[in-house]
């Protein structure tokens, strides 16, 4: 069974549809026994860095995602739970889960692209260049595009964690992979077939 994490902040029911879709057993909870029983967990997430921190540790959920880290389960980040994967956030100055050395940084407010000054957030549609080869992204072509809505980006201390970047305006890293967890900035369950082979990929990942 794979736990989808509940914690206030998260495209649960798009990401749950696109795994059922798939014919794989999954489950929405906030429960620290179903996450302990999970074989994977998923942790997305959609909102603001402080408040998603604030609920996580309210809930008992960050000791439990670490510990889950430690223990070698496979953990699926997205979007903002790309972000507070990382040791803090620029987006309400706060501390995070640090399970990834670095930063989630915000976007400049001037970047311009080709000449013409780019909206944040970031939104749409976008591709992604693999910079190594990892079992989730197994099958993702150049040409693939992925969907974005972000305002802040993870930025890794350690570039060998970055798995693919993306450009707007600036390259940014939009996938990173470390030991039993991998995240991606973008939304897998809102991006398509791509997108469902990665959770298909993912539900199948042997770290």
């Amino acid at each position: 069974m794979i736990a989808i994490i509940d914690y206030d902040a998260g495209n649960l029911a798009s990401v749950e549809r696109a795994v059922r879709h798939l014919n794989i057993n999954c489950k929405v909870t906030r429960s620290l026994n179903d996450l302990n029983k999970a074989k994977r967990i998923i942790f997305p997430g959609v909102g603001a860095a402080g408040s998603a921190m604030e609920s996580l540790r309210q809930l008992g959920l960050d000791v439990a995602i670490r510990q889950a880290f430690e223990a070698g389960k496979p953990i699926l980040g997205i979007c903002l739970g790309a972000q507070i994967i990382l040791e803090a956030s620029q987006e309400d100055d706060v501390s995070c889960l640090g399970l990834i050395k670095g930063c989630s940084l915000a976007f400049p407010s001037n970047m311009k692209q080709d000449g013409a000054k780019l909206k944040v957030p970031h939104m749409g549609w976008n591709n992604i260049a693999i910079k190594k080869s990892h079992p989730v992204l197994t099958g993702i072509r150049p040409e693939h595009q992925f969907y974005f809505v972000h305002s802040y980006y993870p930025a890794p201390k350690n570039p060998d964690d970055i798995l693919a970047i993306t450009r707007y305006g600036e390259d940014f890293a939009s996938a990173l992979a470390v030991n039993n967890l991998v995240v991606t900035q973008f939304h897998p369950e809102k991006s398509g077939q791509p997108g469902l082979n990665i959770l298909k990929n993912f539900a199948a990942w042997k770290p």
